[in-house]
């Protein structure tokens, strides 16, 4: 399975005592891939910056780097599907680019992709994506 994963969920599966630290136990054990572009990386870093701290947030890129189930895609095009912010369209555009199967978002930004008949793009929440992968 492809996917990519909003920085609001990347937040919420790395703590240790988090519900959906499974996630990225399951991450690590290769059973999904991860699709991301530069501009989605450099989100996050800045992101785990502010939650975490800046060493945290370098180890966990330098880690998504470096792991063989990570696919880095380069949008040529972008569609600008979501119009109520439009820094979300990072995430569908990478989606759309690495043919991915879900966004996994809790983002009620991406809801407007479920009326979008084309480009079709399946987004996820967390909790939904946690009951597919323990499956």
């Amino acid at each position: 399975m492809k996917i990519v994963i909003d920085t609001n969920c990347i937040v919420r599966i790395l703590p240790k005592i988090s519900p959906y630290r499974c996630l990225w136990d399951a991450f690590l054990r290769r059973e999904f891939t991860l699709c991301y572009t530069t501009e989605i990386l450099q989100e996050y870093e800045e992101i785990l910056s502010r939650f975490f701290d800046a060493d945290f947030a370098l180890l966990t890129i330098e880690m998504l780097l470096k792991s063989p189930n990570v696919v880095q895609t380069v949008p040529y095009y972008k569609w600008y599907l979501i119009t109520s912010d439009f820094d979300d369209n990072k995430f569908v555009d990478c989606a759309l680019n690495a043919g991915t199967d879900y966004i996994v978002t809790n983002d009620k930004h991406f809801n407007i992709l479920k009326d979008i008949d084309f480009p079709k793009i399946n987004t996820i929440d967390i909790e939904v994506f946690k009951e597919l992968i323990l499956r």
